[in-house]
């Protein structure tokens, strides 16, 4: 037997003691067999089609669901925890109407690119000491985080279905370290949601069906980020200025009265991005774009769903002082963002202004969409 797995309590306090070296905030032990209920709510989410056109949950549900159909020979799961609480309660930003507000995960680096790499320090230096393999995975890997760091005992799924520790509240990006070391698991947290509901009641478009149940295509950070169409108009209104994502219900959530600023410089906000200001978010072209948000998640929808959502929060704004930039959208090259401009413009104008422009471009839309948006706009306009 080799001698660090003769000693687990040596092994658990290495890892441990690399893992806060290397940056992780929170850091406990599992099994790949310790979530056996989360394959049964996950094919009760996809059958309903609450995923929407996340089409990749589907065809990887079997290794999602199951950690040792992903890797066979893996016998323990290291989760772990980086802490991103923000500066400052993100839902006062929302009363800033000329502003944009962009999900405080997405304010700086790509946390993806950050936990991954300190992952790979820490899976290295185990691998050293144990002789034994090791995977790393986060986020975009078919691993159900969540469940499994509720499993180890990082905390609990809310009934958003978030995670919430009792140390950190609501702002843990989460990683994990497949290893065929054999590590004694931890126990895992109890539910301390009780009867709080506040996650549930802020939800600006009604997205859980029930506690502890998400339909994503009513929710915000589902429509800013993976829908790849025109806003459905239904939801418009209530997005507000979120421009990219939305933190709402892990805002409300009362266990963040324990949360902590984050200490990774590469996850606290740049200033730049903590209120950008729509006037000037509006008049981005792709290079643009690119030049603000590089490094950032933001960069992954692309400039024209950006737009896109930056024009639904200028007609949410009631800022007259927006029109200009949004006529000139107008004829933008991207029919996603013409549309956009439509319903933006039909939310600012009033109603003889938005029929004259109308009349004056409607004959030369081609895209059936923009034409529908159009259409749909012209009864819709205040008098």
């Amino acid at each position: 037997m080799r001698a660090a797995q003769a000693q687990p309590e040596r092994l658990r306090a290495f890892v441990e003691l690399e893992a806060r070296a290397v940056g992780f905030d929170a850091i406990a032990f599992t099994t790949p067999d310790s979530m056996p209920a989360a394959p049964a709510r996950l094919a009760e989410f996809l059958s309903k089609g609450r995923h929407g056109t996340m089409e990749w949950m589907a065809e990887t549900a079997m290794r999602r669901a199951h950690p040792r159909t992903l890797w066979p020979e893996v016998r323990s799961i290291i989760m772990l925890g980086m802490n991103y609480g923000p500066e400052e309660n993100p839902l006062a930003l929302l009363d800033r109407k000329e502003k944009g507000a962009i999900s405080v995960y997405a304010r700086n680096r790509d946390y993806h690119d950050v936990i991954k790499g300190r992952l790979k320090q820490l899976a290295g230096k185990i691998a050293a000491r144990t002789g034994e393999d090791v995977k790393v995975f986060v986020d975009t890997a078919p691993v159900m985080e969540k469940p499994l760091a509720a499993a180890a005992g990082l905390g609990w799924q809310g009934k958003h279905t978030n995670l919430v520790s009792r140390q950190f509240g609501s702002w843990l990006f989460l990683g994990s370290i497949f290893t065929t070391a054999e590590i004694a698991p931890d126990l895992p947290d109890v539910d301390h949601c009780g009867s709080c509901r506040a996650c549930l009641d802020i939800c600006p478009t009604d997205a859980f069906p029930a506690p502890y149940q998400l339909d994503a295509r009513r929710c915000i950070s589902y429509l800013t980020i993976e829908h790849k169409g025109p806003i459905p108009r239904e939801f418009r209104p209530k997005m507000g200025n979120r421009i990219y994502g939305c933190d709402d219900c892990l805002a409300v959530c009362p266990w963040n009265k324990f949360a902590q600023q984050a200490s990774e410089a590469k996850l606290q906000a740049r200033e730049d991005l903590k209120a950008p200001a729509l006037a000037d978010l509006l008049n981005l072209d792709d290079p643009a774009f690119r030049t603000l948000f590089s490094g950032s998640p933001v960069k992954r929808i692309g400039r024209d769903r950006f737009i896109r959502n930056v024009l639904i929060a200028a007609g949410n704004s009631g800022e007259k002082e927006l029109v200009p930039a949004c006529e000139r959208l107008l004829h933008d090259a991207s029919p996603l963002v013409r549309g956009a401009a439509v319903w933006a413009l039909s939310q600012l104008m009033e109603r003889r202004v938005f029929a004259a422009l109308a009349l004056a471009l409607r004959s030369s839309e081609e895209d059936p969409e923009v034409l529908a948006e159009w259409e749909e706009a012209l009864p819709q306009v205040p008098a």
